[in-house]
């Protein structure tokens, strides 16, 4: 069998819910080595998410978590711990990439922030992703997807033009991100390859979101014309 074009990139994934598992779930697709680090105590949401193998629920018996995390390892760490930095730090040195989407902060408040982490590894590349991006006066407000397509306007566009808006399908915005996560984190590993050294990536959730109602925005903007509801 034919080497696939991730084999030897290494990865520690603090990802849950959708948009960050999906992103690592294309990595380990294409050979990279995941870890998938979880909680013992407070175990990822999706895994009690419905429909569950033969109907019966369980922590191992979600299709949804299933789908989005195959091909990978998992380790569960209670970030608690005194020790828990210790062994989070030994998998740092061995990675190539640090994956995570929590709540802006969250990985600093364990002493896991990029600038932690370069001090151990200097070429690490980590990507972080949440609803609104850092640095901005909401960074640390948290929401999912349906938040996201209300913000983005598809829920604005998405029903019967007679009636009240709905939003899309599920956490629509959750499979729209992996797509530019995946290019960038690609082009970092690149960058990392070429140079010796790491960066940082933070993805706005809402940003990419926004490229699917790109032309609707730009239609108001330009012509004043705004876009109404067409339909499912």
């Amino acid at each position: 069998m034919d080497k696939k074009p991730l084999e030897g990139i290494k990865v520690l994934d603090f990802c849950w819910v959708a948009v960050g598992p999906m992103t690592t779930r294309y990595l380990a697709e294409y050979g990279a080595t995941v870890i998938r680090v979880e909680s013992g105590k407070r175990p990822e949401t999706l895994r009690r998410a419905a429909p569950f193998k033969d109907g019966i629920s369980g922590i191992n018996r979600s299709g949804y978590f299933a789908s989005y995390n195959p091909n990978k390892y998992g380790i569960t760490i209670d970030m608690g711990h005194a020790r828990a930095k210790e062994l989070v730090l030994r998998l740092v040195s061995w990675a190539n990439l640090v994956t995570e989407n929590f709540t802006p902060g969250t990985m600093e408040r364990w002493g896991l922030g990029y600038e932690d982490l370069q001090a151990i590894n200097p070429a690490i590349v980590m990507y972080s992703t949440s609803m609104l991006g850092r640095g901005g006066p909401m960074e640390r407000q948290p929401g999912f997807g349906p938040v996201l397509s209300s913000l983005a306007g598809l829920t604005h566009i998405t029903g019967w033009p007679d009636r009240d808006p709905v939003n899309p399908y599920g956490a629509y915005t959750d499979f729209i991100g992996p797509r530019f996560a995946v290019a960038s984190i690609l082009a970092a590993l690149d960058y990392q390859r070429r140079t010796g050294k790491g960066l940082h990536l933070d993805m706005s959730q809402l940003e990419t979101s926004l490229h699917f109602t790109a032309p609707f925005i730009l239609d108001c903007s330009v012509n004043g014309r705004e876009q109404g509801r067409r339909g499912n």
